[in-house]
């Protein structure tokens, strides 16, 4: 299970050098007939229940394997329709092996679990196939808004399309230790960064090890995630023309309020995330809280075990107090314009997204991107087809996903991913990462040193990029 989490997470940190290359790169030039990779136009005839095809898959989500529940439901559905899931070892993996294939003009899947902040670059590269022939606008309504957003492109080439289905969401949320809480005499998880701020201080005084959370630095996906919640507008891109915009007052604030706690020593910038020490931190109480996506519970279960019956989950900090959340990790499934099977492998894509397959992969430790499957009872109360009584017990016996479900329909709108999202977050950790290894740099002056990394990069990929 911690695999669903951390390899959603890790993506969006790890990044390969040559990702940027395989997301610019055109997917034209490969495969004709029925498989993907070789010399020629790539062609895509019609769905033929009658015909029999074999259809391969790049993923590394655990319930999307070759041998999962899900892939045995799907080809007994769909008898004519033969699926070879490959795991090449993870998002950055992934990315690395789609880029070799685009380059070499041959090897490519079928379809290919892409992230979403990852999404974009690889539409603008146009080597994504837009679904909306195959229907796939007809599903608007059925998704968050979030990962609904997510999939729905226009990319900065100015095509637009639904470039993937969403596989799983990742609305943000507290986690939390209530033991450590209640130890240092907090009785309610905060609600506000301010409030966020005033705890910290609380539970750093039960000692020099207890943190409110952690932060080294390193992890584009959390403030990029904050940037969604206070500042959606933090990335605007208009065809070839995209602003960069980190002066929204509510950011600036959370800014402001970070700041403090890195130079108070209020939370811990030396426990890397997903280390051994961080999930020491979380199972003994001394990291107390841990802001990320509604993917986390199966993690902390398998790796901080020791915490059983300490935590719990609120909805995310605002800077007022009102519901308004993001997105943190989560992945879509997309087919390759190469792909001589489009028609069969959208089949595929259905059936995991918001077929049958997806209420499997809810019950194998997957969180829905689905509607219907957040606001169904079973599912919030973990009763019926979505039982779970170890997940239960771990969080005291709360309704976890009663508010992970509400973390999901607070989700803001209006956020973009840039379209070389991937290459800007591969550049965040020299820059960002300045504020917190103690050279006295600060965030602000971090946040510059990204976003003119950014319009730097940008320029020199052909885009008109401005900071404000």
């Amino acid at each position: 299970m911690r695999s669903i989490g951390k390899r959603a997470l890790s993506g969006v940190v790890a990044l390969s050098a040559v990702v940027a290359l395989a997301a610019c790169s055109n997917g034209g030039g490969a495969a004709s007939g029925e498989s993907a990779g070789s010399a020629g136009e790539a062609t895509s005839p019609a769905y033929d229940e009658n015909t029999d095809y074999d259809i391969t898959v790049w993923a590394w989500e655990p319930t999307i394997q070759q041998d999962s529940d899900v892939v045995k439901a799907f080809e007994e559905k769909y008898p004519n329709i033969h699926v070879t899931v490959t795991n090449v070892g993870g998002a950055a993996d992934t990315y690395t092996a789609l880029s070799n294939a685009l380059q070499a003009g041959s090897g490519l899947p079928d379809a290919a679990q892409i992230e979403y902040y990852a999404l974009p670059q690889y539409a603008t590269g146009s080597s994504l196939a837009d679904l909306t022939e195959f229907g796939a606008g007809d599903l608007e309504g059925q998704y968050t808004p979030g990962t609904w957003n997510s999939i729905n492109q226009t990319t900065a080439k100015g095509v637009s399309g639904i470039f993937g289905l969403p596989v799983d969401s990742g609305p943000m949320a507290l986690f939390y230790n209530q033991a450590t809480f209640e130890k240092a005499g907090i009785s309610e998880p905060p609600t506000t960064w301010d409030a966020f701020y005033e705890d910290a201080k609380k539970i750093h005084a039960l000692g020099d090890n207890y943190y409110i959370t952690s932060d080294s630095g390193n992890d584009a996906g959390f403030l990029t995630s904050i940037m969604w919640q206070l500042s959606p507008s933090a990335f605007q891109v208009d065809g070839q023309n995209i602003t960069v915009d980190f002066t929204d007052p509510n950011f600036q604030k959370f800014v402001d309020i970070w700041q403090k706690l890195i130079d108070e020593d209020l939370i811990s910038t030396s426990i890397v995330g997903w280390s051994d020490e961080w999930f020491k931190g979380l199972g003994d109480g001394t990291l107390a809280s841990l802001p990320t996506g509604a993917w986390m519970p199966a993690n902390l279960l398998a790796n901080s075990s020791e915490a059983s019956g300490d935590f719990r989950v609120a909805p995310m900090p605002s800077i007022d107090g009102s519901a308004v959340n993001a997105e943190n990790g989560g992945s879509s499934l997309a087919i390759m314009d190469a792909s001589g099977n489009k028609a069969a492998a959208y089949k595929f894509l259905e059936f995991v997204s918001n077929g049958d397959g997806a209420t499997l992969r809810v019950k194998g430790g997957n969180f829905p991107s689905l509607q219907s499957t957040l606001d169904d009872t079973d599912f919030q109360e973990s009763t019926g087809d979505f039982a779970n009584q170890e997940l239960l017990d771990y969080f005291g016996g709360q309704t976890y996903n009663s508010v992970l479900a509400e973390g999901a329909s607070a989700v803001n709108t209006g956020w973009t991913y840039l379209p070389y999202e991937v290459a800007a977050n591969s550049k965040f950790g020299d820059t960002v990462g300045q504020a917190y290894n103690g050279s006295g740099t600060k965030l602000t002056d971090a946040l510059a040193q990204w976003a003119q990394a950014i319009e730097d990069y940008g320029n020199e990929q052909g885009y008109s990029v401005t900071v404000k």
